[in-house]
């Protein structure tokens, strides 16, 4: 595949926009961006904030990293270059979908802040929410659901966050889930509380 970026490209603007989207759909759209360690809570609270909205007919999306690993981002490996990738795709992804209208949660370990960012920049109309679930290291490796911890430890797996590679921790998240203390239900339904203050969702009559 060459190695070029395309110059000749126009933004081509569509005659259904976000507010028409937002109208059909009864709510805004919006990204939730779900970052922390691996083993911190990501995947659970993204499926039980879905799972929330969703019994609320709002229209929903939950984009997981393993799950895009498996088919849009499967040519991707974890050195640092393509971590980034990896995140700047989903940024963008989750940015289109949120401009259609959906609530889009994502459940991404993103370890910089940079990525962090650049998803938040991510062409839309669509608010951006970073959710940081914040699990100290010494729980997740405790929980460890895949068996990764144990391997990193043992020198099977290279550059694992939190063990040689590193975390930054967001220092503006509009959300901080201590997922250590609080069930998955209670931080799920912190953040549906949040979408409604923030009108992205009505409240319940």
């Amino acid at each position: 595949m060459a190695d070029h970026k395309a110059t000749n490209i126009t933004w081509q603007n569509t005659t259904v926009n976000y507010d028409d989207h937002r109208s059909l759909m009864g709510h805004k759209g919006a990204v939730i961006w779900c970052t922390g360690l691996s083993g911190a809570g990501k995947s659970t609270v993204a499926t039980t904030v879905e799972q929330m909205l969703f019994e609320r007919r709002c229209h929903t999306y939950v984009l997981d990293g393993d799950n895009i690993r498996h088919g849009l981002n499967r040519d991707l490996g974890f050195s640092p270059k393509d971590r980034a990738e990896n995140i700047r795709r989903i940024g963008e992804v989750a940015a289109l979908l949120a401009d259609a209208g959906l609530i889009t949660i994502t459940a991404f370990i993103s370890p910089y802040a940079q990525g962090r960012n650049q998803a938040r920049t991510a062409r839309t109309a669509a608010t951006f929410i970073e959710v940081f679930c914040n699990c100290p290291l010494e729980v997740c490796e405790q929980r460890d659901p895949k068996g990764l911890y144990k391997k990193a430890r043992a020198g099977e797996i290279k550059e694992f966050t939190g063990i040689d590679a590193p975390y930054e921790i967001p220092d503006d998240a509009e959300m901080v889930l201590h997922t250590d203390k609080e069930t998955p239900a209670e931080s799920a339904a912190r953040v549906v509380a949040y979408l409604e203050e923030k009108g992205i969702i009505p409240r319940r009559q």
